[in-house]
């Protein structure tokens, strides 16, 4: 079965980017079993976002995780703003206003858990 693409259309200003780690970007707890491994097109994702973006990753990982956890990314060329340890396992919640102009500020993307972002198509929209 061919999973069709999510298209996710953005506007042209900058951006905030808050992302889940585990289950989202890398296997889910890979790092207990063994080392970090990127999940399908994650990586490419990541490397796509602009460097005038601001990029939030939040795991649930222990604090103990941390230079473990660093170091891969920075062995992976992966840019990042700030890492939070230690988030709670249960829902995250982004509350943000629509601008005047109509412009939605805040969306929600939930793929499966190791199912990675290659079914994500991200599109800078100059009409938004």
């Amino acid at each position: 079965m061919i999973k069709e693409k999510q298209q996710l259309r953005i506007s042209k200003l900058g951006h905030t980017w808050i992302l889940d780690f585990d289950g989202t970007l890398v296997v889910h707890n890979g790092y207990k079993t063994g080392e970090d491994k990127f999940l399908p097109a994650a990586k490419e994702f990541l490397q796509s976002i602009p460097k005038e973006d601001f990029i939030l990753i939040l795991t649930a990982r222990e604090k103990e995780a941390r230079e473990k956890t660093i170091k891969f990314l920075k062995e992976n060329g992966v840019r990042y703003n700030e890492i939070l340890f230690e988030m709670p396992m249960g829902e995250r919640i982004l509350i943000n206003d629509d601008k005047p102009s109509g412009l939605r500020c805040a969306y929600a993307i939930t793929p499966k858990r190791n199912q990675g972002l290659e079914h994500l198509d991200v599109v800078l929209d100059e009409n938004l």
